[in-house]
């Protein structure tokens, strides 16, 4: 039975949010019906109530959106919880997350079943951190573009002679797999808190949670613990 769901008690009630960059995507209803399936789902599973559903086609740097704030203020009337689909639907600033949290709204997301407000603070801090690293990367880049004498803009219907870059592809990689498997090392720090040792049953507990193993499918074993713990460690 989930934490805040108890025999003869009411269910809490629960705020659904979700959020396209594009018009495109959010004509579609694509990733908009992805998200509110993933939220419908997770909220099921918790046994929480499902009240209201909030949408917006908008950039995730905008804390003005009107599905945003109609959602805010639709949980503070009733204590609901927030959920979407993953954390930057809901907003791509720490600081507006860690202001909504002290402000008492309590904040969840599909993919991360097992994080409760103090890591969802830690989640934020970590990707406005990664944005901010591949901006600089960015603006090096293309410094160092210039520094060269490449012409930078220009048609966009060009399309490079060689192949795709293997290295610049393999880094990309390296680095997603890198962060996924410092993501997913919080989730074992904290099984570790509660008195989960040994590779076997930190696997054993991570299945029971649902958290998704670093391929997203399959089950967790105690070599893909051991994996992840070793990939975060370098």
């Amino acid at each position: 039975m989930p934490a805040d769901r108890r025999a003869g008690s009411t269910p809490r009630h629960a705020v659904g949010l979700y959020r396209v960059s594009t018009a495109e995507q959010g004509q579609s209803g694509l990733g908009l019906e992805a998200q509110r399936a993933a939220v419908r789902a997770f909220a099921a599973s918790q046994g929480w109530l499902l009240v209201a559903e909030y949408s917006d086609v908008a950039s995730g740097k905008d804390d003005r959106r009107p599905g945003f704030q109609a959602a805010l203020l639709r949980c503070r009337q009733l204590g609901a919880v927030l959920v979407a689909a993953r954390l930057d639907r809901i907003t791509r600033r720490a600081h507006t997350l860690s202001q909504l949290l002290e402000d008492g709204v309590s904040i969840r997301a599909a993919d991360m079943p097992g994080a409760d407000d103090l890591m969802m603070r830690v989640y934020a801090a970590m990707a406005q951190k990664e944005r901010e690293l591949i901006g600089e990367r960015t603006r090096a880049a293309l410094t160092a573009a210039r520094a060269r004498g490449a012409v930078l803009g220009g048609d966009r219907g060009y399309r490079p002679a060689g192949g795709p870059d293997a290295i610049a592809a393999a880094v990309a990689r390296r680095e997603a797999a890198e962060r996924a498997a410092h993501r997913l090392v919080l989730e074992v720090e904290r099984l570790r808190a509660e008195g989960v040792e040994g590779h076997a049953a930190l696997a054993r507990a991570l299945n029971e949670r649902g958290i998704p193993t670093p391929r997203g499918s399959g089950a967790w074993t105690h070599t893909t613990v051991m994996r992840v713990m070793a990939t975060a460690s370098t």
